[in-house]
């Protein structure tokens, strides 16, 4: 079993010389400092813009903590140039993404922003990344939309207006109010999860639909099945062959 963390070292036989190879850790307060004069070094260096860069909401892996979102890596390729699709009523489910992906799009609603520009103005990207619900994929465009609508693009060149650049008024009231630009877009623009009196609710059994009575069990029963395809195959196929043999 290998040692992990700063626990007790257990049938302490050191050899190799030990003594050298102990870390202390005395100049903790020096090195608070150090990261602090970064962080600051870091905001000066980039002002006016933000010390982070804007990041996806994204869920958790795992059947346990799935229900929690937090940020991701970046955008992904979709989110950046994809309009915002018009959602049916009911939720849609991860088997059918394929189908939902594939509805009409609302074309005055869109992120619009290029792939080569998003990370020159603050946007993290992330082209591996794959959009498995329609959800998210609308909550990041949405997201993606509250972010442009706030940012203030400074001209590179005084005298060359560009098309994304801010208008002049635009340029000018961000420098009379120097002191009001956002610093850190993680408090402007915060990833929340539902708190736990909003997550949990009782459900009545007549508001329980038809054929959804154990859905917990019929869900374990779907990975259970998806787990063991491979397995059950192979017992199949050795059960055939001795049956064929034994007529043999």
């Amino acid at each position: 079993m290998t040692i992990k963390h700063n626990q007790q070292i257990q049938h302490n036989h050191f050899r190799k010389d030990w003594q050298r190879r102990v870390r202390c850790h005395f100049d903790q307060p020096g090195r608070k400092l150090r990261r602090r004069n970064a962080r600051h070094a870091k905001a000066v260096a980039v002002a006016p813009r933000p010390v982070d860069k804007l990041r996806p909401i994204v869920r958790c892996p795992g059947i346990k903590y799935n229900r929690r979102v937090r940020a991701g890596r970046g955008f992904s390729l979709a989110e950046l140039k994809v309009p915002i699709p018009q959602l049916p009523q009911s939720r849609t489910s991860s088997h059918t993404v394929k189908q939902a992906l594939t509805l009409h799009f609302l074309p005055q609603q869109e992120a619009g922003i290029p792939r080569k520009l998003a990370p020159t103005i603050g946007i993290s990207v992330d082209p591996r990344r794959a959009n498995l619900s329609t959800e998210g994929l609308v909550s990041n465009v949405e997201r993606l939309k509250a972010y442009r609508a706030r940012l203030i693009l400074f001209p590179r060149k005084s005298g060359q207006h560009k098309t994304l650049d801010a208008s002049a008024e635009e340029v000018k009231a961000a420098e009379e109010e120097h002191g009001k630009i956002i610093k850190n877009l993680s408090k402007v623009l915060p990833i929340e999860n539902i708190s736990k009196e909003d997550a949990v609710g009782e459900v009545e059994r007549d508001e329980i639909g038809e054929g959804t009575e154990d859905a917990y069990v019929t869900l374990r029963k779907a990975r259970s099945d998806a787990r063991l395809v491979g397995v059950r195959e192979k017992r199949a196929k050795a059960k055939a062959e001795d049956a064929q043999a034994t007529k043999k």
